[in-house]
C-alpha cells in the first residue's frame, strides 16, 4: 500500500487537460492536409497518379480524407508545394462529403445531432466492432483509456455488450465474415442509436478498397452519424469527434 502512494506520490498528475488546454504533438505528426490550389497542373497530376489510394482528385484539387492513409507522398513528390500536412488533429466529420477537402472542414459541433446530446446527455455507452482491421486503429482507441487521456472522466465507456451500449463504433473495412456480426450488433443495440465509423477501412476501404472481399463502406451497411478519418486515427481525433458530436 505504501508502495502504491508513494509511486502515486512520484508520477504525479499525469492525466492531460485537454480540450481546456491545447496539446502540441510531435512535429512529425501527419494531421490535416492543406492544399495550395494555386499549385501548377501538373504537379497535381504527378501526385493523383502517385496515390496509392486515388485519394487525390486532381480536376476539383482536392483530398478525401475518408481514403488517405496520411503515407505523406504527395508532400514528399510536391515538396509541400502542392499538399502540406498540418499537425491539425481535430478532423472529424458528420457527413461523408465533408471529407473531401482542400484543408478546410465545417465545425463538428454545428452538425452534430442535437436530439443525441439531449438523450444521451454526459453519458455514452459504446460497442467496438473490430471488422476484421489490421488492429492499429483498436489499439489508438484503447489508448483512449490510459490515464493520460482517461476517456472514462467525460462520461464516454466501451462496454461489452451491445445491449448496454449507445451506438457502435466500428473499426476496419468490415470484411465478409464480420459483415453478419456488424449488422448483428448493430440491431442488438437499443433505439435511438449511433454509428461511428472510424478510419479509413470503415470509412472506404483503406488500403482494401475495390476488393470483393470487403463491404470497404460502412454506410453502404448501415447509417453513419460520425466518421473519424485517419490510418489509423490519432487518439486525440477520436477525442475531439466524440466530445464535439455527442457532448
Amino acid at each position: 500500500m505504501f508502495k502504491v502512494i508513494k509511486n502515486r506520490l512520484e508520477q504525479g498528475y499525469r492525466t492531460s487537460k485537454y480540450p481546456k488546454e491545447t496539446i502540441n504533438l510531435y512535429k512529425r505528426f501527419r494531421g490535416l492536409p492543406k492544399v495550395d490550389r494555386n499549385c501548377s497542373e501538373d504537379l497535381v497530376q504527378r501526385c493523383a497518379a502517385a496515390c496509392p489510394q486515388e485519394a487525390i482528385d486532381s480536376a476539383t484539387r482536392q483530398i478525401d480524407l475518408g481514403r488517405c492513409v496520411f503515407c505523406g507522398l504527395c508532400e514528399t513528390l510536391s515538396e509541400g508545394l502542392f499538399v502540406s500536412f498540418t499537425q491539425d488533429f481535430e478532423m472529424g466529420t458528420a457527413q461523408r462529403q465533408d471529407l473531401f477537402t482542400q484543408g478546410d472542414l465545417p465545425a463538428l459541433a454545428e452538425h452534430s445531432q442535437k436530439h443525441f446530446k439531449k438523450l444521451f446527455g454526459r453519458s455514452l455507452q459504446l460497442r467496438q466492432i473490430s471488422a476484421g482491421g489490421c488492429n492499429a486503429c483498436e489499439a489508438d482507441t484503447n489508448v483512449l483509456n490510459t490515464p493520460f487521456f482517461d476517456l472514462s472522466r467525460f462520461g464516454i465507456q466501451f462496454v461489452a455488450s451491445p445491449r448496454h451500449a449507445d451506438g457502435i463504433h466500428v473499426t476496419g473495412p468490415i470484411t465478409k465474415n464480420m459483415r453478419q456480426a456488424t449488422l448483428s450488433t448493430y440491431e442488438a443495440v437499443p433505439s435511438p442509436k449511433v454509428v461511428i465509423a472510424s478510419g479509413a477501412c470503415a470509412i472506404s476501404g483503406g488500403p482494401f478498397f475495390g476488393s470483393d472481399e470487403i463491404v470497404g463502406d460502412l454506410n453502404s451497411l448501415i447509417p453513419v452519424d460520425l466518421y473519424i478519418p485517419g490510418c489509423p486515427p490519432h487518439p486525440l481525433t477520436t477525442l475531439h469527434a466524440l466530445l464535439n458530436y455527442f457532448k
